[in-house]
C-alpha cells in the first residue's frame, strides 16, 4: 500500500537521520525538523520521512552543501521553490547503515523561507487538531485508491487535488499561531 497507517518506528527513523547529519554539519548553526505525514502522530502517510534542514546564515549554506555531500548526498536544485534546496543520495559502494537504509527526502531552508514556514505552520496544525488530520488523512486514502496505488499519479493528483486544502489549513494555521513561527 502507498499510504500506511501511523507507524512510531518513522519517529525513530527520524532520529537517526538526524542524528547522522547533525555529525557531518557539528559546528554549523542549523536546525533539523520532522515535516511531513510521517511527523505527525497517529496520521497515515507515504514511510518516507521529510527532513526540513534549517539554516539561519546565507553564507552558511555553501558550507552545508560541501559537508553533505561528503556524507553521500547531492545538490539536485531548488525544483522550483524558492529558499528550499533539494538534497538526495548518491549512488555509492560506501553505504550508510543509516542514511542509504532509511528512506528520507531532504530539504535544506533558509529560516526566513516561505516553503519552510507553511511545512512548520501544516504539520503544528495537524498535530493540534484531529479533525484536520483525519480530513487528511481521508483525502489521502481516497487520491491513493484513485490512482491504483501509483506513487508518480498518486504525487500528481495531491498537488491538484489536495494543494487547495492544504492551503486553507495553512490560512487557519496562521491565524492560530500567527504569521511569524
Amino acid at each position: 500500500m502507498l499510504i500506511q497507517k501511523y507507524h512510531p518506528i518513522w519517529k525513530d527513523n527520524f532520529e537517526k537521520i538526524k542524528t547522522e547529519i547533525q555529525k557531518a554539519l557539528f559546528e554549523l548553526e542549523i536546525k533539523i525538523e520532522h515535516v511531513g505525514s510521517t511527523s505527525v502522530v497517529g496520521l497515515a502517510a507515504k514511510p518516507i520521512i521529510d527532513i526540513d534542514l534549517i539554516y539561519y546564515s546565507s553564507i552558511d549554506f555553501e558550507k552545508i552543501k560541501t559537508k553533505l555531500s561528503k556524507i553521500g548526498y547531492f545538490h539536485n536544485g531548488n525544483l522550483g521553490i524558492a529558499q528550499r534546496e533539494v538534497f538526495k543520495r548518491k549512488d555509492s559502494p560506501d553505504k550508510s547503515t543509516v542514511l542509504d537504509k532509511l528512506k528520507h527526502h531532504l530539504y535544506v531552508c533558509f529560516i526566513k523561507g516561505e516553503e519552510l514556514r507553511n511545512h512548520l505552520l501544516f504539520r503544528d496544525f495537524l498535530r493540534k487538531n484531529d479533525w484536520a488530520k483525519k480530513e487528511y488523512e481521508n483525502l489521502k486514502f481516497e487520491l491513493a485508491e484513485e490512482v491504483n496505488q501509483d506513487r508518480k499519479k498518486y504525487a500528481a493528483l495531491k498537488e491538484i487535488r489536495a494543494k487547495k486544502w492544504i492551503l486553507s489549513i495553512i490560512e487557519l494555521a496562521e491565524r492560530e499561531f500567527g504569521k511569524e513561527l
